[in-house]
């Protein structure tokens, strides 16, 4: 019986793990000042010293929390549910704009001390170099997918359109999480509704 109860435990976070997203919740909650070694061993009920010796700097704690938050934001919109993915002649306008407004919504619903950590972070990396080459990497990971998808799916400037639609993500996202609109948030289908008018100006119609 033990021995069935053990088995059915969920196995714990890696240390690693645990400690970044501990940092995430810390950005989130407190803000970069409230982001010590100390603050992450008490957060996330680890001994005493057990940041700084994965960690060893502010500088390495950032940038483990950085490369964690790009895993945590790709399993936002799973790659199987982006269009064109396992087949370019897919992407169509409809079915892209579909799916930018799932990963939107599911951002507003699910995952917005995820976004405060992330402005938190992109701030932090205008005054640190080091931390800005790690937290562009992460953004390439994004931006690539989306320039081939909307090259499959007809754009005759990918690259630009790209950083559009990008923008107007992280502006629709940072409006409704610590702007003026923070308070009501758009509707999945008003998000899809958005999205499919600014790609309907990219790309060529069927």
């Amino acid at each position: 019986m033990n021995a069935r109860k053990a088995a059915a435990s969920p196995a714990p976070l890696p240390r690693h793990r645990l400690i970044a997203d501990t940092a995430l919740e810390l950005l989130a909650e407190r803000g970069m000042r409230g982001l010590t070694h100390r603050a992450v061993d008490e957060a996330a009920g680890l001994p005493q010293g057990s940041t700084s010796n994965l960690a060893r700097t502010r500088a390495a704690l950032l940038e483990a929390a950085v490369r964690r938050l790009a895993e945590r934001e790709a399993a936002v919109l799973a790659p199987r549910e982006m269009p064109g993915v396992t087949d370019p002649a897919a992407a169509a306008p409809a079915a892209l704009a579909a799916a930018l407004a799932l990963a939107l919504h599911r951002y507003l619903s699910h995952h917005r001390a995820l976004l405060i950590a992330r402005y938190e972070l992109a701030l932090e990396a205008t005054r640190r170099p080091e931390l800005r080459e790690v937290y562009d990497r992460a953004g390439r990971a994004f931006l690539e997918p989306v320039v081939a998808l909307l090259t499959a799916a007809g754009s005759a400037a990918p690259e630009r359109h790209a950083l559009s639609l990008v923008a107007w993500c992280d502006g629709v996202l940072f409006s409704c999480v610590a702007g003026q609109f923070h308070a009501t948030p758009p509707t999945r289908d008003a998000l899809r509704a958005s999205c499919a008018e600014l790609l309907d100006g990219m790309l060529p119609r069927s």
